[in-house]
């Protein structure tokens, strides 16, 4: 399948626009995205791509946030060889866990060695609220448990969880690429009792997990977090992350109607995670 990348430039960044535009962009068919200070990549089917809507959009913002774009249409390709050629390198997270692709070489050792093949230009670790998670799962205690990865991307979450022993392990994410590579990754890594699944939170009807996991954005979470306070059960864990910290608040009272209590928060250059559990 081909894709479009549509490359966002925004001036007067704000801090809160990100989430906004990403939520917009999601209801024009968008449904993967990429961060930087001043950048989003959105990625789309070139199939349902519409240019003339992206215009009515960007006519449609507010005179004090101005956004220019361009896009590129992305063929099927080897995503291995485009990430060797642009230098994706390891990365070890708490000292316990290391993330790489089957190109590298001279791995560092780790308790947990996590091999990931990424599609497209994400999901290899590196983005800040992957590291916030990865460290926060380290530190839980999941075996035996059952546990939600919800917006799995790579699998990367999924996988550290299996290798900790959780089980049974879901995970879900509503983007076709990353629902096909986390099958890859998690075959990849030897789990393939990981049930993967494509959808959003409409899928969780009547479901119970111990812990769940949700890197995803605050529009989001914020609309699905009831789902996912349904599927636990007095003392189960809910980890998140995906927002800034200037959005904690707005996500701790609504954590706090739904009856969960917050443990902790970390946070790492702005973006934050926040551990709760259901009272």
């Amino acid at each position: 399948m081909d894709y479009i990348e549509l490359t966002l430039h925004i001036n007067n960044l704000r801090g809160f626009e990100h989430d906004l535009i990403a939520y917009e962009l999601g209801e024009l068919g968008f449904d993967s995205f990429e961060y930087n200070e001043d950048e989003i990549k959105a990625y789309c089917a070139a199939s349902i791509f519409d240019e003339e809507k992206i215009d009515a959009w960007q006519n449609g913002l507010p005179n004090d946030l101005q956004v220019e774009y361009s896009f590129t249409l992305i063929k099927e390709q080897n995503w291995n060889e485009v990430w060797e050629k642009n230098y994706f390198s390891p990365i070890v997270i708490g000292g316990d866990c290391v993330i790489h692709s089957s190109f590298h070489q001279n791995i560092p050792n780790a308790k947990y060695d996590i091999l990931i093949d990424p599609k497209m230009s994400f999901g290899t670790g590196h983005h800040e609220t992957t590291i916030l998670m990865v460290s926060s799962l380290l530190k839980l205690e999941v075996a035996g448990k059952s546990l939600l990865d919800m917006g799995c991307g790579t699998g990367i979450l999924a996988i550290l969880a299996a290798m900790k022993g959780a089980s049974p392990i879901t995970a879900i994410d509503i983007d076709e690429w990353a629902f096909k590579n986390t099958q890859e990754n998690i075959v990849l890594n030897g789990f393939e009792d990981i049930q993967v699944e494509q959808g959003g939170a409409e899928l969780l009807s009547d479901r119970k997990y111990d812990i769940i996991l949700a890197n995803i954005n605050r529009n989001i979470l914020l609309a699905d977090m009831n789902h996912y306070a349904h599927c636990l059960d007095h003392g189960k864990l809910l980890l998140m992350s995906g927002f800034y910290d200037t959005d904690r608040l707005i996500i701790d009272d609504e954590a706090k109607k739904l009856g969960l209590e917050m443990i902790r928060f970390e946070e790492n250059n702005k973006w934050v995670a926040t551990l709760y559990q259901k009272l």
